[in-house]
């Protein structure tokens, strides 16, 4: 290994600071290869123990749906990766996820009109949430009214809060995408979207948009359909998956941790389904690091590099072994690079 990555435009590579010292820098070299911070930008730390997501590779998670004090509690441990976090599922009254047993109280808001809406954003960002989340789960009850949804998209974008939405069921995440939402929790399972869309979808381009809208993006989530054993709606999601990359939409890399049995740390089933989906190993490492790395730490890959050429799943093993290193530490002289984890380790029940 001669250096970390040659990291894709908008991808800031890793620089050390200059005080730490060369040995510690040589032996990293000689060990692996040092990368921005990896995230986790779809779990629920409610539903897991997060304890050893760093020792296993995420730097940061986005919490996308829990009891707001409860998450923001786990947000000020410092062993923890950090997080950001969208507070509690903003739904219809009596909607999705009202009746699962897994949501805690204080996890779903019900909103019936606008101005409820605009309460519970209030109340969202008033517990420090960073985005907002909203269930358009139309298979398992209501759904918000498009007023209400749009209130909820138009309050949080005053407040500087992107808007997430868990879209399920025909229609739903076109509805999502022309109300302003700014991503998806899950690439689309529940059908096959047209070209058309996915090609807007990428573009920000809508009927109605302002010509500064963003790209929408997509948070991956495929392994929970089958984790491991895939499913028509892994067949579905990895075919929309893989169009809309192709269109230059944004794909992040997102597990929905806590539903089902995901591994507790980087997920080598869902990085080689991204591989699977036509993600080589620049678009690879861009879902890993997401839009902003946390500072103060990086990733770690031990062992050789796959080399530019070797397919996307190669690149997709490899960084399934990633570590999270606190660049404090590396300023220790005796400081030694953790080796390889064994196999085992990457893809299986927490």
């Amino acid at each position: 290994m001669t250096g970390p990555l040659r990291v894709p435009p908008g991808v800031t590579p890793v620089v050390l600071p200059s005080d730490v010292p060369s040995p510690v820098r040589a032996r990293l070299a000689e060990a692996g290869t040092l990368l921005p911070p990896f995230t986790d930008a779809h779990v629920h730390l409610g539903l897991v123990d997060p304890a050893p997501l760093r020792a296993h590779g995420v730097a940061a998670v986005h919490d996308l749906g829990g009891v707001p004090g409860d998450v923001a509690a786990l947000a000020a441990d410092p062993r923890l990766p950090r997080v950001a976090f969208a507070g509690a599922f903003l739904t219809a009254p009596g909607g999705y996820p009202t009746d699962r047993g897994w949501a805690a109280p204080g996890a779903v808001e019900e909103v019936e009109d606008p101005a409820s809406a605009v309460a519970a954003v209030d109340r969202q960002v008033a517990a420090r949430a960073s985005f907002v989340k909203v269930a358009l789960h139309a298979e398992a009850g209501p759904t918000p009214d498009d007023a209400t949804l749009a209130a909820v998209v138009d309050h949080a974008h005053g407040l500087g809060r992107a808007v997430v939405a868990h879209t399920e069921g025909a229609g739903q995440a076109a509805r999502a995408f022309e109300a302003g939402v700014d991503r998806l929790a899950h690439a689309p399972f529940s059908e096959r979207l047209p070209d058309e869309l996915l090609v807007a979808m990428a573009a920000g381009a809508t009927t109605t948009s302002p010509p500064d809208r963003r790209s929408m993006t997509w948070l991956s989530t495929l392994d929970i359909h089958g984790w491991g054993d895939p499913t028509p709606a892994h067949a579905v999601a990895l075919d929309n998956v893989r169009r809309f990359a192709a269109a230059g939409g944004r794909v992040r890399y997102g597990t929905d941790l806590g539903n089902g049995p995901l591994p507790v740390g980087l997920n080598a089933r869902e990085l080689a389904a991204l591989a699977e989906a036509g993600l080589g190993r620049r678009s690879l490492l861009v879902a890993l690091v997401g839009d902003a790395p946390p500072a103060g730490l990086v990733s770690f890959v031990p062992g050789p590099a796959p080399a530019p050429s070797d397919p996307g799943a190669v690149h997709a093993a490899w960084l399934a072994r990633a570590t999270v290193l606190d660049v404090a530490d590396l300023r220790d002289p005796d400081f030694v690079p953790p080796a390889a984890r064994p196999s085992a380790d990457l893809g299986g029940a927490p």
